[in-house]
């Protein structure tokens, strides 16, 4: 990496969490900086690219050793929701990775790659790294935050804390820690359903992820007073809706791999196989005919998976996250060993156990830690995915009716667009059995915009801070909004909100959104380059459709519908608005879906004549990467904006259904 450590970094191998809370003494800061940015998460990378692409002084804080946060920690294999939803750097991180690996977008991938691109933003950008330090104490004037104090968070002899000033700060730690330095209202947990008039809040006993009828809690079967098995936080439920302060399972996002270059899975310390006898027990009502049947295993390439949690017990350690938000540094020290302690075993358990059916063990001795990722850790994640922490009260707070649809916003500076999904949060005792309870998906809606004002404190409290990540939402729509995607645009919006409130001199509330919004559209990288020009089929004013289309909601879509025809005749023509002459790459995006033409006309209008191609819809290969449908390169093609530009794609004479869906132009940027 060629990014510069700040120079009053002492960097050395650590692990980190939070101290306790404490007042920061009237010291002379160390170093003063236009932009602070607490935590080297994506959003954390991103933000301080931003702002020192705006002309600010920048340092970026992060307790670990790490940058990237979950993207490269081992969350390989991307939540995106819908790719509509992804724009500017967040996107351009996904294009990076496909340069990295030679195609277009890239949105599965190895953790080490991941790292190398945040790497490179940082470097670009020269931005200054602060490693092994994290939050003592924060000074505040009034409603601003005036200082930080850093103490070292390393392993070896200590060093001494470090005060540094700041005139804006991002909060883009994961547990919201500056945010609750800051003096800002927050939450944690759970909202019961009446608090925002929400349906799927709080409480709730569903079917996901969850146990078959009939499994025994109890030690000797059918006897309660031998106690409960382990993993079981207790007897009965409060309603569905009830509100509380439990936090969702967290885990690791393991990366696995198969052949010679694999580190074996040995037992934890203090290995215990008796603590995962619900698993057998699970396993004699429901048969795992393999592994998948108990985990997500998504590819990732040059052979690497990503491992998750599936089905009632799995990778997820629930119930046991709940100190976590607002432990002090030893207790979030002992939760993520657990946690670790806790998977490592289960691997090691599923290979070795006896109760465990041959074929399972069999399959499950194949696999080991890649020995080219986690160097430092042996092949295991540096990052515990900690899906939900605090989470800001501020001056807007989202709620499940944004995700639907039912309430909008018009200071949206990033879309979401996932499920609403919350992981277990308690295994308990229902009805005799064991059940998990927490689990909620629930999808179904098009992308939405999430307000400026989540990411702001309320002004009366903190007026020179930005929470893109932990920002104001409720449990249930945060379970939407957590996205690695998401965060990483939200990182950019805050920086540049950061940027125009020093260079306006005033609070982060105050921030003119209008003109946010407009430098978010108009300066998508952060670099003034040429944006890209993206026509959806949902622009009404952009696309002319003639025949018989209708919109549909193909799984796989670009944006909120798919224009879809069966019948020969009719076409679909965008019209791209070229504002800046150029060399352009076309791209065109459609879906998989059955019975798609292989003879779909495509006609391309730019500066110098019109191309006419022949399009095999059905083709795999650069159009759909692991099952997902990505853009596909039509050629490079020069527009200008006194040309006529427009790609049409035609129905009549296709042998098939034809899809049409959404253009991008990309101008060709040299040296790039």
């Amino acid at each position: 990496m060629r990014y510069r450590p700040c120079a009053i970094a002492l960097i050395v191998p650590c692990l980190v969490w939070l101290s306790g809370v404490g007042a920061a003494p009237q010291t002379a800061p160390e170093l003063e900086v236009d932009v602070l940015v607490y935590g080297a998460t994506s959003a954390g990378v991103i933000a301080s690219y931003t702002a020192k692409q705006r002309g600010h002084s920048v340092l970026l804080v992060e307790p670990g050793r790490h940058v990237g946060g979950m993207s490269s920690g081992g969350l390989g294999h991307t939540d995106i929701g819908n790719k509509y939803a992804v724009t500017g750097l967040g996107l351009d991180f996904y294009r990076r990775l496909g340069r990295y690996y030679g195609q277009f977008e890239a949105w599965q991938f190895e953790p080490r790659a991941a790292e190398q691109v945040f790497e490179s933003y940082l470097d670009e950008a020269d931005v200054e790294v602060l490693f092994s330090r994290r939050l003592k104490a924060v000074e505040k004037a009034g409603t601003r935050v005036r200082s930080v104090t850093l103490e070292y968070a390393g392993r070896g002899a200590r060093s001494p804390d470090l005060v540094i000033a700041a005139k804006q700060f991002i909060d883009a730690t994961y547990e919201g820690d500056l945010v609750a330095r800051s003096g800002a209202s927050y939450t944690v947990g759970r909202e019961p359903n009446n608090r925002y008039d929400e349906a799927i809040n709080g409480v709730q006993l569903m079917t996901g992820h969850q146990f078959p009828e009939g499994v025994d809690p109890y030690v000797r079967r059918g006897d309660p007073s031998s106690g409960l098995l382990p993993e079981i936080s207790g007897v009965g439920v409060e309603p569905n809706g009830t509100g509380d302060r439990k936090v969702q399972a967290y885990n690791f996002r393991m990366a696995l791999c198969q052949g010679e270059q694999t580190i074996p899975i040995e037992p934890p310390d203090g290995y215990e196989p008796g603590r995962y006898e619900l698993l057998v027990r699970l396993m004699e009502k429901r048969p795992w005919k393999s592994l998948s049947d108990g985990f997500i295993i998504s590819r990732m390439p040059n052979g690497k998976t990503d491992w998750n949690n599936r089905g009632g017990f799995s990778t997820d350690y629930i119930g046991k996250s709940w100190d976590y938000p607002e432990g002090d540094y030893a207790r979030r020290t002992q939760i993520w060993r657990e946690h670790e302690q806790y998977q490592k075993g289960l691997l090691h358990f599923i290979a070795t156990d006896p109760r465990v059916p041959e074929h399972l063990r069999k399959e499950m001795q194949a696999w080991g830690y890649c020995r080219d990722e986690f160097l430092d850790t042996g092949g295991w994640p540096h990052q515990l995915y900690v899906r939900e922490a605090r989470r800001l009260i501020g001056e807007y707070v989202m709620t499940e009716h944004n995700a639907r649809g039912a309430v909008n916003v018009d200071d949206g500076v990033g879309l979401a667009a996932y499920t609403m999904d919350s992981h277990n949060a308690q295994r308990v005792v229902v009805d005799g059995m064991v059940k998990n309870e927490g689990n909620v998906e629930v999808g179904g809606f098009p992308p939405y915009p999430i307000a400026y004002r989540s990411l702001t404190p309320k002004r009366a409290e903190v007026t020179n801070l930005l929470v893109p990540v932990a920002l104001s939402a409720t449990h249930i729509v945060y379970g939407s909004i957590r996205m690695e995607p998401v965060f990483m645009v939200l990182g950019q919006a805050a920086a540049v909100a950061a940027s125009m409130a020093i260079e306006a001199n005033a609070s982060v509330q105050e921030v003119d959104v209008t003109a946010l919004q407009r430098a978010l559209r108009q300066n998508p990288l952060a670099d003034g380059s040429i944006p890209e020009v993206l026509v959806d089929d949902r622009f009404e004013d952009r696309v002319q459709v003639s025949g018989r289309w209708s919109a549909a909601e193909v799984q796989g879509r670009y944006g909120p519908s798919v224009l879809r025809s069966d019948a020969p005749g009719g076409s679909v023509r965008f019209l791209p608005e070229i504002t800046t002459p150029s060399a352009y790459t076309v791209y065109l995006y459609w879906p998989s879906a059955e019975g798609l033409a292989t003879n779909a006309p495509v006609d391309i209008r730019h500066a110098e004549g019109t191309e006419q191609l022949t399009l095999d819809l059905r083709r795999s290969g650069e159009s759909l990467q692991h099952g997902i449908a990505s853009w596909t390169s039509l050629g490079e093609f020069r527009f200008a904006p006194d040309e006529e530009a427009w790609l049409e794609i035609r129905s009549d004479g296709a042998d098939g259904v034809v899809l049409a869906d959404a253009v991008l132009l990309v101008p060709v940027r040299v040296g790039k």
